[in-house]
């Protein structure tokens, strides 16, 4: 069995060590850690995952961004990383089902992620449109999802951090 709950101070470490394990240490050179950099998330929509012993098997992450010359409030999710011992099993589903459950609890209107279409398109994220990211990006990888509806109409722009 599974127990996710919230990140907690003292999960950083392990945190960033199964982010390191998932993605590669040379993961912060990506274009998203620029939204990310001196960005706290918001610490109510992280969450870690732990099995029966208590071992670190995911996790997820979630930043405030802007968007466009409005401002326009979203979310930046990611990253998220399931151990891979684990893969398969649910877990990164799970997380992102608390995720944007909260999200949606806490009155978030937009969510966009850097990711796969074919794996993210189950929780509802489709290609993004009119958005720009902070290069370098493959634009088909640019993923939205509106958490009420309409909440990308007349959204556009840059992605920035607040």
């Amino acid at each position: 069995m599974i127990e996710i709950k919230p990140e907690a101070q003292e999960d950083w470490w392990e945190v960033e060590n199964l982010f390191d394990l998932s993605f590669a240490p040379g993961r912060t050179g990506l274009s998203s850690y620029r939204l990310r950099e001196g960005n706290d998330p918001v610490e109510t929509l992280c969450f870690v995952a732990r099995d029966t012993t208590q071992a670190l098997v995911g996790a997820v992450r979630v930043y405030p961004i802007i968007i466009g010359e409005n401002a326009d409030d979203a979310l930046l999710l990611g990253p998220i990383a399931v151990h891979p011992t684990v893969q398969g099993e649910g877990v990164g589903g799970d997380l992102m089902q608390k995720c944007l459950s909260c999200a949606r609890e806490m009155g978030w209107r937009r969510v966009i992620l850097v990711g796969d279409a074919p794996y993210y398109s189950r929780f509802g994220f489709t290609k993004a449109q009119n958005l720009v990211f902070p290069p370098p990006i493959n634009e088909d990888r640019l993923l939205c999802l509106a958490l009420e509806e309409h909440a990308f109409e007349g959204v556009k722009g840059d992605i920035k951090s607040p």
